[in-house]
């Protein structure tokens, strides 16, 4: 089971019983299982999501629950990949692509009743959501054909409907095409949408300047979707708002994360030194904070009023609004200017936590252990290793991982009858295509049966990693240990180590190309792990001791 830390409000509802109102410094978060004996795996949590009202916990095996009053209770959603809790809403995202949703500008005549919003899309054929954001008042969602729509309230605009006569909708609106990603922020009454060719729009409540404009130009609110011209240099990764600002990643050429923010600098808190009242451009977050050029943000997250970001050098840092103790340093001071919060001895490496912050609360926890199939689908939706190209029937471009579909694949020449077959196939049909090539899982059998002929169908995923691991020429990374050097490749120690993960998706890569973390292992146990890094498993006739 993953670990998890909590700190800040402790009351509507009270988490931790027999704690005060305000905890302010982190400590361990447990649940109390009605099953005990219920598998650990199935315990493990995937994502928080908090707000004033509500705390959502998703685990891993799709199931969540909720707390909103004294004593939690499950939700009656099954398969479900994302939860968000707005101010006046929330949202479930399941497996199959449905949003159900509750809230008083969903649905007033039922508000605690879920009901499936990606249904009531106008166009039947752009019903299957892959992602979903709750703001203050409204829920964003972006379909698999990449189209942003908007429900709720469009009070401030943040519907971007170019109209302020309509006030709310309880109907799905179409807001944008060709959009990559949207951002938001559960107190926020704003929204972001980045488009495939990184520009970003936005619209929303803009009275202090939390859109990042350069101004607010006298306008409360922007009604319109409108483009941010002054964005920082580099790839946008996320941005999350506050009430009254908001706050981007961004990674630069040498893969180094910075962050910018924009808004009021009362409360919020905006990680600067100015002693300006309101920030109209992203500006770049104390960036004395991060000197030490080994040093890069891995993960950050965005309260009402307060902002926490964790570094590879295992430093959580803080800044904002901190009357319920949310910052976690251990007192309810507000905290202008970002100070470094001391942590207890985590279980795991940092590079395996993930910060999820509330209206006045804060949660640290680590990831959920996966296994291979999971891993390879997560590598698959990551594209920085991606080095071949295919080409759909409506020319799209999809992209995979030419050594994984080297080995799941019969033999080499298969990746041409593949080629052939995504240049038959829409967008949808080619990533449904390359899950199943990957994780080696039939979910569509009518696609199954096109490509079973060119794929080892009867080889389990630790097969394939185990031939991979006997091919020295595929191996690009070295780790040096005792003099001795020993090659794997990137892509094995990113499905199967948080560390490498880390270092390799998130964290600028040591230019050395060396890790020597490992000098305490014997040769033996070295050998032990390596084979575990492929297989996930440990060689028949090896005992395993504490030591």
């Amino acid at each position: 089971m993953n670990e998890i830390l909590f700190f800040g409000s402790n009351q509507n509802p009270k988490f931790i019983k027999n704690e005060q109102d305000k905890i302010t410094k982190p400590i361990q978060f447990k649940f109390e299982f009605e099953n005990e004996n219920e598998n650990e795996n199935e315990k493990q949590i995937k994502q928080i999501s908090s707000n004033s009202f509500a705390t959502i916990f998703l685990f891993k095996n799709g199931k969540a629950i909720e707390y909103s009053k004294q004593n939690p209770e499950k939700i009656q959603i099954e398969n479900i990949q994302k939860v968000t809790v707005g101010r006046q809403n929330e949202a479930i995202l399941t497996k199959e692509g449905n949003v159900f949703a509750k809230g008083k500008n969903i649905n007033p005549k039922n508000p605690n009743e879920f009901i499936n919003i990606s249904s009531l899309i106008e166009d039947r054929k752009d019903r299957i959501v892959k992602y979903v954001i709750c703001s203050a008042r409204s829920i964003y969602l972006l379909t698999s054909n990449q189209n942003a729509y908007g429900i709720g309230s469009n009070k401030f605009g943040q519907l971007g409907l170019e109209s302020e006569t309509l006030k709310k909708t309880q109907k799905p609106i179409l807001m944008m095409k060709n959009v990559s990603k949207i951002f938001s922020g559960n107190n926020a009454d704003v929204v972001f949408l980045l488009n495939s060719n990184q520009q970003l729009f936005c619209c929303g409540y803009n009275f202090w300047g939390q859109l990042g404009l350069g101004t607010t130009n006298g306008d409360l609110s922007i009604f319109k979707l409108t483009k941010i011209q002054n964005i920082p240099k580099g790839k946008i990764i996320d941005i999350q708002c506050g009430s009254l600002h908001s706050v981007m990643l961004i990674e630069d050429e040498n893969r180094k994360r910075r962050l910018y923010s924009c808004g009021e600098d009362g409360y919020n808190g905006l990680g600067k030194v100015d002693e300006e009242e309101i920030t109209y451009e992203f500006t770049e977050i104390f960036p004395s904070l991060f000197e030490n050029g080994n040093d890069n943000i891995l993960d950050f997250s965005v309260g009402n009023e307060h902002t926490l970001i964790l570094t590879s050098n295992g430093k959580m840092i803080g800044f904002g609004n901190n009357d319920s103790g949310q910052l976690g340093n251990g007192d309810i001071e507000y905290q202008r200017i970002p100070i470094q919060i001391e942590l207890p001895k985590l279980i795991f490496d940092i590079s395996n936590y993930h910060i999820f912050c509330g209206f006045d609360k804060s949660f640290l926890c680590s990831y959920p252990l996966s296994n291979l199939e999971e891993d390879l689908i997560k590598l698959f939706e990551r594209k920085e290793f991606c080095d071949i190209s295919f080409k759909t029937k409506n020319g799209e471009i999809i992209e995979a991982h030419k050594l994984i579909l080297r080995y799941r694949l019969k033999n080499e020449n298969q990746i041409g009858k593949l080629e052939e077959i995504i240049s038959k196939k829409s967008i949808k049909e080619s990533n449904q295509i390359f899950k199943m090539i990957y994780s080696n899982k039939k979910t569509s059998q009518k696609l199954y049966s096109e490509i079973k002929e060119i794929i080892n169908s009867n080889e389990k995923i630790e097969e394939t990693m185990k031939r991979i691991y006997l091919i020295e020429n595929e191996k690009d990374f070295i780790i040096e240990r005792k003099e001795k050097k020993y090659k794997f490749p990137k892509l094995i120690l990113i499905m199967r180590s948080e560390l490498y993960r880390g270092m390799f998706l998130s964290v600028t890569e040591d230019t050395s190309n060396k890790v020597t973390d490992y000098s305490e292992l014997s040769n033996k146990s070295f050998q032990i792990f390596e084979y575990w890094i492929y297989s996930n498993q440990i060689k028949e006739g090896i005992k395993i001791t504490q030591k």
